[in-house]
């Protein structure tokens, strides 16, 4: 799973720094292994509309707690929520607790919708795992940016 996005990654020629770590479900866990590594904590909510028509990869500082509704309104979504488990398999193939950017590599009907929150877009470096989440991968915003657009996506910028 982690071996496939370190081989896209390594076609693109994009460089990354790894952090190896006891498996993290949530940003506070990943937080304590990686402390004072450079770069903007990130976490990858996985949501969809009622009728699971629509699909949106929202990143944003871990620190930040969601306002569905502003994000809503900003998406001109209906009824949002939290994708249930078996959808993130279906669209991203990965699991709770793993969500992060490099699941867009499973999503081959290219159907979710990826947007960043203005706070982190302009941050140089940020942190994602990649697809498991004993890992934690730093990269360049630019290259991580670079990464979806080569996968065929575009990114959204959403002030939440």
């Amino acid at each position: 799973m982690h071996e496939e996005v370190l081989k896209k990654l390594n076609e693109l020629a994009i460089t990354y720094e790894t952090v190896v770590h006891p498996p993290a479900f949530t940003t506070e866990e990943a937080n304590q292994y990686i402390e004072g590594k450079e770069g903007v904590r990130t976490k990858s909510l996985f949501l969809t509309n009622r009728k699971k028509t629509a699909y949106y990869l929202l990143i944003m500082d871990d620190s930040k707690r969601l306002d569905i509704a502003k994000f809503q309104d900003s998406v001109e979504g209906k009824r949002l929520s939290f994708a249930s488990p078996i959808h993130l398999m279906e669209k991203l193939g990965v699991e709770p607790g793993t969500v992060s950017i490099f699941g867009i590599m499973n999503n081959h009907e290219k159907d979710v919708q990826i947007y960043f929150d203005a706070d982190i877009i302009t941050e140089e470096i940020m942190s994602f795992h990649p697809n498991f989440n004993e890992i934690t991968l730093f990269l360049k915003t630019s290259d991580i940016l670079r990464f979806i657009e080569e996968l065929g996506y575009t990114y959204h910028t959403v002030t939440l």
